[in-house]
């Protein structure tokens, strides 16, 4: 019984990441040739995830994300943050600039989490919640460079803000997340050291979330 339960499980989880990574949904025999197992299995699947409100089905019948899922990202989002304060601190006092955590949200970059350096006189104020469309600023252009497997540093200027110096890197090797560390300041920054840094930061919050 235990055997069953944890393969229908597995199965479960299995069918909620297909669907995750089919933005155009699945439909029922799409999801059992990808899952190679019955219709009638993926209906049974189908239908606790659809109680949960983890999938749903569109009024063509194809399974998509449900609002469920929203819920369960909503949690864990404070838990990433945590765990990326502590390069962001190192980040921040070693460049002397604004450290950001952003992560993908749709079509635009969401700053979850945000450092300032406590021995500058002056800095960028950059809020967390802040938005911006991935395209612009390098926070979101480092997330797409990402998405091409290009984990090198990506540096903007004045592209958010008039004046403002940018450069980031995207978060390598964590699954389900889309995110990218950079810095902003009002001045330039170095363009050898500055890049290093935040590859490294970008790198020790993929191991602290990993």
């Amino acid at each position: 019984m235990a055997t069953e339960t944890a393969q229908t499980l597995d199965r479960g989880l299995r069918l909620l990441h297909l669907v995750a990574d089919t933005p155009a949904g699945l439909t029922m025999t799409e999801a059992a040739v990808h899952l190679g197992v019955g219709r009638a299995v993926v209906y049974r699947l189908a239908a606790t995830l659809v109680e949960h409100g983890m999938i749903r089905r569109d009024r063509s019948g194809r399974l998509r994300l449900g609002a469920g899922v929203l819920h369960l990202a909503r949690r864990a989002q404070p838990l990433v943050a945590d765990a990326a304060l502590p390069a962001l601190r190192r980040l921040a006092e070693s460049v002397g600039a604004t450290a950001h955590l952003t992560i993908a949200d749709g079509g635009e970059a969401y700053a979850l989490a945000v450092v300032e350096p406590s021995w500058t006189q002056f800095h960028v104020a950059y809020r967390t919640g802040s938005r911006h469309p991935l395209e612009s600023g390098a926070a979101g252009k480092a997330i797409l460079a990402g998405r091409r497997g290009d984990h090198s540093a990506v540096t903007t200027t004045g592209e958010l803000q008039q004046g403002a110096h940018g450069v980031a890197a995207a978060v390598a090797g964590v699954e389900g997340l889309e995110a990218s560390v950079g810095v902003v300041a009002l001045t330039e920054l170095d363009p050898v050291t500055v890049p290093a840094e935040v590859v490294t930061a970008a790198a020790a919050i993929a191991r602290a979330l990993a």
